[in-house]
Parts: C-alpha cells; structure tokens; sequence
C-alpha cells in the first residue's frame, strides 16, 4: 500500500463543494463508440444494457478508444457510534477484524477482484482503533463517529474531511494508471446510517426502506426503525441540507465514498457502485454536487429495499438481479467482470466483412 501513501490532501469547505461544477460527459464520444458497436458482427444492440454501459464509460474518460484493464474498488472501513443502541446483530470490533482479513485480501472482495485482475485499496477512514492496520491504507479522521441517537455524528470539519479522502483517493488511482473504480464499505451499523441518509434525504418514512442489515430478528428491526425515526423528528432532517444529514447520522464511510463519487465527475473516471451504502453515498454526492450522477455505473440490485428507491433517484438501473447484500464492494467487482466480457466483443471489431455477411442496418 506504500505507492499510494501521500503526506496530505487538499481538504474542501462547503463552498469549495458547492462551486464544483462537473462537465457534461462527451456525448460525441458516446456516438463514435455505438457506432463501433455497430459495425461488429452481430444483431444491433444484442449486447443490450452493456452496449449502453461501455458508451457511458467512452463519455465519461473521453476516448471512443477505452481501455478499463487497470481496476480498482476503493473500500472505506469506519466505525459508527450508532451500534451503541443496539441496531446491529454483532459489534465495533467486527469492524477491525474484517479490515485486517482486507489488509491480506483475505475477505470475500479481496478473492473476488483477485480473480478478475482488479486490485482492492482497502481505507481506514474511521475504524475505531489506534491500531495501524497492514495493507490498509491509513486516512483515518476519527475514531469512529458518535451515536446519532444522542448528538450529531460528525463535526463539519470530520465530514469535509471524508468526503476530500474519497475526493483524493480517486486522483491518486487516476495518476497511477487506474481507469476504473469501484465502491466498497466495511462498518458495522453502516444500514443504520445509510437508511437514515436515504430516509431524510428522500423524505420518506425510514420504515419504507430499512430493511434487516446483516439479520436482525423482529425486534431488532423494529429497533432499528424507531431510532431511525427518533432521529430524525429530533434533527429535523427533513428539512436540513444534504451536508446538514450527512454529518447529522451519516457515517465516515459514506462520507468518503460520496467523495469517490465526486472524484470521479473531477476527474473523469468512471465509478462503479456496488449496493445500498454505494447508492446512498452517490444520492449524497449528487445533491452535493449535482452532475456527479452521469459519472456512475450501476452494478446489482441488493435485498436491502432502500435499493430500487434510491436507483429511481439516481436514475441509475442495476444490472444484476441477484439479491446480495455482502457489501465490500463484491457486486461493483462482479461487475468489473461483466464489463471486461463487453469490452472483448468491443475490442476484437470482427466486422461483417470479416465473416462475409451484409451489415445490419439501422430503419
């Protein structure tokens, strides 16, 4: 992890955020890469949603010529002080023992990217240990964040510092030859604080989209739900600010992939999500910094039901239909894998006059 470390990082105010403005990716370019699409041999649009997908990813980097063999998921670790009131199964400590199996690649991501040639840049942006973790990137902003239920999670200092970790995290991916990244998460109670983003934010009852987690019982949903609920009537958050729910019941987690997801609108990477912390965190971006949307690829449509609510808002439709709800970033690196088969049709050109057929013509 030596080759990413970096002594400092431009840390962005809110008015620095709010003056982003992203450009439109090249529609032009999307025209010459469907248009490539079209002259292989096969039935026009056959490859689908991937045709669409491997256009999006040609406007996004500027180039009909797209190269996505250098991958990377960029993992953020945090504790959330949320856990205090019992809304996960299991505690804090699970937080530090997974990231250290992902300092090995030990974790269910780690084998997976290994398999198809991605790397995993697992980031300590809030683990709740003084512990300095091997092959886990240290960018921590504090230890964990505060129980929501009782005060606000982070400081405006803490949350403006998140989001330009995962800001910064893309440009040194980027300047390292990196030309597609992902989103993955590790925190317990990272539901919690997701559902409560999504909730304010969407300005829906928390009971609509707060699902189990990593399995609660009954009763620990239905607990889950009401200090969901609490929380909000006590912030008012229906009425805040994106920044002002963020740093109210957000986690550090979602803070720095938020700023992934703007990294990737600044610096013209494509950014793959993986589930519902990945969704709510680019939901985040994109009311930050509106634009970021047109930079993000859907990969899976999880359990959690916060899912197809926050894809309708995002205007983003999952590929795959397969009800996970792992995390990690396991779903944005099955992706990577669905991406890579696309780009080989794409690559290879066979044309029709290679295989000596008529062309197919568009009416």
């Amino acid at each position: 992890m030596g080759y990413l470390e970096t002594p400092e990082y431009k840390i962005y105010s809110r008015e620095e955020l709010k003056s982003i403005k992203p450009d439109m990716p090249d529609e032009n370019i999307g025209k010459l890469v469907k248009a490539g699409w079209d002259r292989i041999a096969k039935p026009l649009d056959s490859l689908g949603v991937f045709e669409d997908l491997i256009s999006r990813i040609g406007m996004i980097s500027g180039s009909a010529d797209i190269d996505i063999r250098k991958k990377a998921v960029i993992i953020m670790c945090a504790d959330n002080g949320i856990v205090d009131e019992g809304v996960s199964q299991c505690g804090r400590e699970v937080t530090l023992a997974v990231a250290r199996s992902m300092g090995e690649a030990g974790t269910s991501v780690g084998k997976m990217a290994a398999y198809v040639q991605a790397d995993t840049i697992p980031v300590d942006i809030g683990i709740d240990t003084s512990e300095k973790i091997e092959g886990v990137l240290d960018r921590k902003v504090a230890r964990g964040t505060k129980d929501f239920y009782l005060e606000p999670a982070m400081s405006d200092e803490e949350t403006l510092k998140a989001i330009s970790v995962g800001i910064d995290m893309v440009r040194i991916c980027r300047d390292k030859g990196y030309r597609l990244m992902a989103t993955g998460e590790m925190g317990i109670g990272n539901t919690t604080t997701s559902s409560a983003v999504a909730s304010a934010l969407l300005k829906i009852n928390p009971d609509d989209i707060t699902g189990r987690g990593a399995g609660l019982d009954d009763a620990g949903l239905s607990r889950k739900r009401t200090v969901i609920k609490k929380s909000i009537d006590k912030y008012g958050l229906y009425e805040k600010t994106p920044f002002e729910i963020l740093k109210t019941v957000g986690g550090l987690d979602i803070a720095g992939l938020a700023g992934v997801c703007i990294g990737g609108a600044l610096y013209h990477i494509p950014i793959v999500l993986d589930g519902v912390i990945s969704m709510v965190s680019a939901l985040v971006a994109e009311r930050l910094v509106p634009g970021v949307k047109d930079y993000l690829i859907p990969s899976h449509r999880g359990k959690e039901p916060a899912v197809n609510i926050l894809s309708d808002a995002l205007s983003l439709n999952p590929v795959i239909e397969g009800r996970m709800a792992l995390g990690e970033g396991t779903g944005a690196v099955m992706m990577f894998a669905l991406l890579d088969m696309a780009m080989c049709i794409y690559n290879d050109r066979t044309s029709f006059a290679d295989i000596e057929i008529e062309e197919y013509k568009r009416f």
